[in-house]
């Protein structure tokens, strides 16, 4: 099993409201680490404190791309992140109040597969029927799955054809096996699971570069979600897009994603995750953001986060 050291929970912020959105995210190649952005509608997201860094990274090969975060029914919350583009590991770190962090720690959730070339895109989850925290990302093991491998797919010199792999935790300390979460038959990275009502979404970015470059988010359902899932839709966004993340406001979702081969940001709104309406003339952003993770925290952190800086 995996291992990480213990978290020293907080004082229970259960029973204040969520009524506050934040979004996590990194500039450049993540060299400076975590950024936070806020808003009050989701469509005007402004940085949080000038934009300055949050947490510098120092682990792994010393980026902090893709970060995600959660809060967990204790008032912590939990980061994980792509500490390089090359490593077998992804980083974590917890926070009571998005300033002040425990010591970050490296995550080994590949180092079971000598090969494996890579651990992108973390991305951590509550699932409150379990009372577990699930951790999914993307990895290419060279050879695992040949009918899908695409010389088109290289990056560095490496050919990657990545799937969605996942470990979990109640407590932090001890951590479920690393096993295979989604195959779906195609190259796909950037999961990010959506509880419904009822059954779970899971949002991601298929990969596939030839014969025909797709690049685009789809979206496929399970009943739990831990999985199974079924096969992903056909694509509801534009080529050329990654990194999604979804937040509710009112009776809609709010899925955004990175169009990084256009340097900007885009979103969709959908009631159902079947029907999409693309809202990317709405958005605004701070310069130069990449993609991260949008979630609530209680308006105490975020009014913290403001006097504070």
């Amino acid at each position: 099993m995996l291992t990480a050291a213990a978290v020293t929970s907080p004082v229970s912020l259960q029973g204040q409201p969520a009524d506050t959105a934040l979004f996590a995210y990194f500039t450049g190649n993540g060299e400076d680490g975590l950024r936070l952005a806020r808003s009050h509608d989701g469509l005007a997201w402004t940085p949080v404190a000038g934009g300055r860094s949050f947490l510098t990274p120092s682990v792994g090969s010393r980026l902090m791309r893709d970060p995600s975060i959660v809060q967990g029914p204790d008032g912590m919350f939990h980061l994980v992140w792509t500490t390089g583009w090359w490593d077998q590991g992804i980083g974590i770190a917890h926070s009571k109040d998005l300033v002040t962090w425990t010591p970050q720690e490296v995550l080994p959730v590949m180092a079971h597969e000598p090969t494996a070339l890579n651990c992108w895109a973390p991305e951590i989850f509550f699932d409150e029927p379990s009372g577990r925290y699930l951790v999914v990302w993307a990895t290419t093991i060279p050879g695992r799955f040949p009918l899908t491998e695409d010389s088109g797919n290289v990056h560095d010199g490496r050919q990657l054809n990545h799937r969605l792999y996942m470990t979990s935790t109640r407590d932090f300390r001890t951590w479920s096996p690393t096993r295979l979460f989604f195959d779906d038959g195609f190259n796909v990275i950037d999961g990010v699971i959506v509880s419904l009502d009822g059954r779970h979404a899971l949002v991601v970015k298929d990969e596939t570069q030839h014969p025909v470059p797709r690049k685009n988010l789809r979206v496929a359902f399970a009943a739990h979600a831990e999985g199974p899932y079924g096969a992903a839709c056909e694509p509801f966004t534009p080529e050329w897009v990654e990194g999604p993340t979804a937040l509710r406001f009112g009776d809609a979702w709010l899925i955004y994603y990175d169009e990084y081969a256009r340097k900007r940001y885009g979103a969709v709104r959908t009631r159902d995750f079947t029907t999409f309406e693309n809202i990317s003339d709405r958005l605004q952003v701070p310069a130069g953001m990449r993609h991260g993770t949008a979630f609530n925290a209680p308006m105490s952190i975020a009014e913290g986060l403001h006097s504070r800086f």
